[in-house]
């Protein structure tokens, strides 16, 4: 059984909404960030990329950092931007992005949760990532920003959240930048509230869908808390950490690319007669570029052509779950044995490239710093689910989701 429970979020005043929320931290560089946050002091990434207020010379994990964030979440609390509900609450948090839409519970989960696989990973962490963030939640005293978790869906839990949208007006509704559309709604009664709590407690398992880092990190700062309060009786806050959680059917996974920036010592024709050996190779002559329809399907952009190739027979074990993903067959068949790609995440020869830019970037990076592109079919829900069941982990760069959880839309105090 899964615990959510509900919290007493510290949010942006309504009329703030839209200058308070921020893309994620991890999705752009320090320069990005600076750049993104220019000529606005509300933006919430000054509180998860606190180093732009900070002369580019200091290191973006140096304690000073970290000491920032925690000064400037306090002014923006002391200043009324970001206000805490008196009660602890549930919220719905609805996304628009190009026709599409999902829509999640707002709330706390346990750490306890995670410990015991009742939420589930798909992917490795690097503990020099979780590091950052532990530092910035221990020195906040918050989780500012949410994991984003998913659950096979439940049609008791979506009634109550389709009922709740229908007969109550939204505490914001506003667009971003992208043209991505973010509404929310507070769920304050006790008893819709115990509802979804019991409704949680019937459900099996918790699905991390992107934010490893970020859960893992709020793991840790609860269980620094414990160690330092030996009485703890597990209701703390830090026992939990925020989360937004949608159900699977609403989810979409988006292509995630790959760019390379030589053909390791090969000359082309030498890369093409390699490549025969286990795909099947036709050159694209259609319009634009080649986007993959099907599994075991991938485009390839070389030399300012589009190629489709199809993986053979024999390339992968249909049996293994991590075999037959699309990720695997790539990287076993191609990336690794032909272009000298055995570490997909510390080789400085290769780059990933979100759908959401795009299949034109590949074609772009392909004509700046890169020779050969891949584009790929995206990985699907039912593939994660069954790779976390499995108690296994996905290769590196398998899942772009979109569109992303904006920060500075709810921040949970871990002492509270």
């Amino acid at each position: 059984m899964a615990v959510v429970r509900p919290f007493k979020g510290i949010r942006p005043k309504t009329e703030l909404v839209e200058k308070v929320a921020s893309l994620p931290y991890d999705v752009m560089n320090r320069e990005e960030a600076k750049e993104m946050a220019k000529g606005n002091e509300l933006s919430f990434l000054h509180v998860v990329r606190s180093e732009i207020d900070l002369d580019d010379s200091v290191d973006s994990h140096d304690e000073i950092v970290y000491k920032t964030a925690r000064k400037n979440l306090d002014k923006f609390i002391d200043d009324g931007i970001l206000v805490q509900d008196e009660t602890p609450k549930f919220y719905i948090y609805r996304q628009l992005m190009n026709g599409r839409v999902q829509t999640g519970l707002v709330g706390c989960t346990s750490i306890d949760d995670y410990m015991n696989d009742i939420i589930k990973k798909h992917e490795f962490t690097r503990p020099e990532k979780e590091v950052d963030r532990i530092n910035n939640f221990d020195n906040t005293d918050a989780n500012t920003a949410p994991i984003f978790l998913t659950y096979r869906k439940n049609d008791e839990v979506n009634k109550i959240i389709n009922d709740w949208i229908k007969f109550h007006m939204p505490v914001y509704n506003f667009t971003s930048e992208d043209d991505f559309t973010h509404i929310i709604w507070t769920i304050d009664n006790e008893s819709i509230i115990a509802e979804l709590n019991k409704l949680f407690e019937t459900i099996d398992y918790l699905y991390i869908a992107d934010g490893h880092h970020r859960s893992a990190s709020s793991v840790k700062v609860g269980e620094k808390r414990r160690k330092a309060n030996p009485e703890y009786t597990g209701e703390e806050e830090f026992n939990f950490f925020l989360s937004v959680i949608f159900p699977d059917e609403d989810l979409f996974i988006m292509d995630y690319n790959r760019v390379v920036k030589d053909l390791n010592g090969h000359s082309v024709d030498g890369f093409f007669k390699l490549v025969e050996e286990k795909f099947e190779i036709n050159e694209y002559t259609g319009e634009g570029q080649y986007k993959p329809m099907e599994k075991k399907t991938f485009g390839m952009h070389i030399d300012n052509k589009w190629y489709e190739i199809k993986a053979k027979e024999g390339t992968f074990d249909a049996n293994d779950i991590i075999d037959r993903l699309d990720v695997s067959i790539l990287q076993n068949n191609l990336l690794d044995p032909i272009l000298g790609i055995d570490n997909p995440r510390t080789n400085k020869r290769i780059d990933f490239i979100g759908g959401i830019r795009g299949l034109a970037e590949l074609e772009r990076r392909c004509s700046v710093d890169m020779k050969v592109a891949f584009s790929m079919y995206p990985t699907t829900m039912d593939d994660l689910l069954s790779v976390a069941d499995a108690g296994t982990v996905m290769p590196p760069k398998s899942t772009w989701f979109e569109p992303k959880l904006r920060s500075g839309l709810f921040v949970h105090r871990l002492n509270d």
